[in-house]
């Protein structure tokens, strides 16, 4: 599982949907979490690839990097350093080339050696 979730994430600093999307299965469920509330959700490989395809634009730069690592009867949890640097201005006062470095962590579920949930969480 650890090999799959370190495919997936290279993909996701590449910003290369297709490689990532390559590790999930077509039932994927994706959810973030910030602050402890659910704040997206998707079901599914086609809207999952519609945020990734929208959200890779809004930095210049991002990078997960996994700190810690547990994994049990299918399941996995990482604890994740995210440093980003935003490529547009945002309607809540970020600007282009602000930076942002968060410590969140993500969860993974696999079946029959793919991704079928992700869950990031940020405070």
């Amino acid at each position: 599982m650890r090999a799959l979730v370190e495919r997936y994430l290279d993909a996701y600093n590449r910003k290369d949907v297709d490689a990532m999307l390559a590790t999930m299965d077509d039932a994927v469920v994706f959810e973030n979490y910030t602050a402890g509330a659910l704040s997206i959700r998707t079901q599914g490989i086609e809207e999952l690839r519609a945020l990734a395809e929208h959200s890779r634009h809004l930095f210049s730069s991002r990078r997960q990097t996994v700190t810690a690592w547990q994994e049990s009867d299918g399941s996995g949890s990482a604890s994740i350093l995210f440093e980003g640097t935003f490529a547009v201005d945002l309607p809540n006062g970020i600007r282009a080339g602000q930076s942002i470095v968060l410590e969140g962590r993500s969860e993974f579920r696999v079946h029959d050696g793919r991704l079928v949930y992700v869950a990031d969480h940020s405070d």
